[in-house]
């Protein structure tokens, strides 16, 4: 079964200890991308992995905790934020959505609650609700780079790749050389069909984490258009 990203309070996976600036060339490239989006053309942020059968018993067991937590302190905000993120990781996203809703009620500004309801609309790919939710946790905590992040995913989904790349560099700027940060501003680059320009991104990251499998699969993902579009030239 595959997982669902990670929630708001232990998502942040920190940043690599590598370089903490991008390559000169890969900051003129994506500056020019910046420019050239801007006058007219995925806890963790925006990955997925695989449970495993113990990974699955712990989640069920951790159900079952916190609906024993919310049961006996109805009040306690954050027990229900967790219990609704493990309803999502089991796949009962209305389940989750009823906790999200009734901590919001109690409390408008309350930050992992439109985060975790984020992650809830890109999974179930509504992507205008998505939107609004990152957007509170943005206007909430603007130096959290996460929504940023998530922002950045859910704008790309929606195919306004300026705005795409104008979160994720923020996000970047917030956090820099982190790899899933390098990794989601070259999807938006391969999605407008920049496969080159994808590509070197792509390498930048394999530059602060020369394991990371996404930046590795996005590589040999592209790497027959690359070429391809080489030969044009």
């Amino acid at each position: 079964m595959e997982a669902k990203k990670a929630p708001q309070e232990v998502e942040g996976r920190p940043a690599k200890k590598q370089p903490k600036t991008f390559t000169k060339k890969i900051s003129i490239l994506l500056l020019l991308l910046t420019l050239l989006i801007s006058v007219g053309s995925g806890y963790a942020l925006g990955h997925f992995y695989f449970w495993n059968d113990l990974d699955m018993k712990r989640v069920n067991e951790q159900l079952d905790y916190y609906k024993e937590e919310v049961r006996k302190d109805p009040a306690n905000l954050q027990n229900r934020i967790v219990l609704g993120y493990t309803y999502y990781l089991k796949g009962q996203n209305e389940k989750a959505i009823k906790e999200f809703d009734y901590v919001l009620e109690q409390d408008k500004n309350y930050y992992d609650a439109h985060y975790n309801m984020g992650l809830v609309y890109l999974d179930e790919e509504r992507y205008n609700e998505a939107l609004i939710a990152f957007k509170k946790t943005v206007k909430i905590a603007p130096k959290d780079f996460k929504g940023h992040v998530q922002l950045g995913i859910t704008f790309r989904e929606l195919k306004e790749y300026d705005r795409a790349t104008e979160a994720l560099t923020t996000a970047n700027k917030l956090a820099p050389a982190n790899t899933d940060i390098i990794y989601q501003i070259g999807l938006v680059a391969e999605a407008q069909g920049d496969y080159q320009l994808a590509s070197d991104i792509f390498k930048e990251a394999l530059q602060y984490d020369p394991l990371d499998k996404d930046s590795l699969t996005a590589l040999d993902r592209i790497k027959d258009k690359v070429t391809k579009n080489e030969g044009k030239k």
